[in-house]
C-alpha cells in the first residue's frame, strides 16, 4: 500500500509539472496570435502508469490471499517454519 502512495505521488508531480495556467487543448489553429498550448504527453503517460499501478496492486493482493489460503498465515516467520 505503501508503494500505491509513493505511486500516486509521483503521479501528481509528473501531471503538476506538465500543467499550464490558462492553457488551451493542442489543436492548433492559424490564427495571428500567440497561444500556450497543454502538453498532452505527461497526461497520456499518467493514465497508463495507473493502469500498470492497478494492475500490479492486484496482483500483489492476489498472491497475498492466495498465500493465506495455502499457509493460513502472513506471518514470514512461521512460513518458513512449514517449509
Amino acid at each position: 500500500m505503501g508503494f500505491n502512495i509513493i505511486e500516486t505521488s509521483v503521479f501528481l508531480l509528473i501531471v503538476s509539472i506538465g500543467s499550464v495556467r490558462k492553457g488551451n487543448a493542442p489543436i492548433v489553429e492559424k490564427t495571428g496570435e500567440a497561444i500556450k498550448y497543454v502538453n498532452p504527453l505527461p497526461q497520456a503517460l499518467i493514465l497508463t502508469g495507473i493502469v500498470v499501478a492497478v494492475s500490479t496492486t492486484a496482483l500483489a493482493l492476489t498472491l497475498i490471499i492466495r498465500l493465506y489460503e495455502h499457509c493460513g498465515t502472513l506471518n514470514a516467520n512461521e512460513i518458513r517454519k512449514l517449509e
